[in-house]
C-alpha cells in the first residue's frame, strides 16, 4: 500500500536533496512519522517521488542514502522499494531531515 501522509499537519511535503553515493538529486517528498515509545526513536516514513533519476538509482540496487530539507543537517534513510505509482518508498529513524514542532513534557516526581 502506498503511503498517503495525514492531513493533521505534522510531517513535511515539499523539496529536498537526495544525495546518494556521488549523487545529488532535487527532489519532491511527502513525509511524517511518530515516537516509537519501544525504542524512544522518532521513525519516519513517506515517499520520494518518482523521477527518471530517482528511479534509475533505486532500479541500479540503491538502498541508502541521505535526505536534506533546506539548510538542515542531512539524514541517514532507506530507499524501501518502489511502489507501482513509481514512487520511490523511503524511512528512517532518528532525527528527521524536517522540521518538529517542540513538544511541552510533564514529569511526575
Amino acid at each position: 500500500m502506498a503511503f498517503v501522509p495525514p492531513d493533521d499537519g505534522d510531517g513535511y511535503d515539499g523539496p529536498a536533496t537526495l544525495l546518494v553515493g556521488g549523487e545529488v538529486l532535487a527532489v519532491a517528498v511527502h513525509l511524517a512519522g511518530h515516537l516509537e515509545p519501544l525504542d524512544g526513536l522518532y521513525h519516519w516514513y513517506g515517499r520520494i517521488d518518482g523521477t527518471p533519476d530517482v528511479v534509475a538509482l533505486k532500479e541500479g540496487g540503491a538502498t541508502t542514502g541521505e535526505l536534506a530539507i533546506g539548510d538542515r543537517a542531512p539524514a541517514p534513510v532507506r530507499l524501501a522499494e518502489l511502489d507501482v505509482w513509481g514512487h520511490v518508498q523511503v524511512n528512517g529513524a532518528g532525527a528527521p531531515p524536517y522540521l518538529l514542532e517542540p513538544v511541552d513534557v510533564d514529569l511526575p516526581f
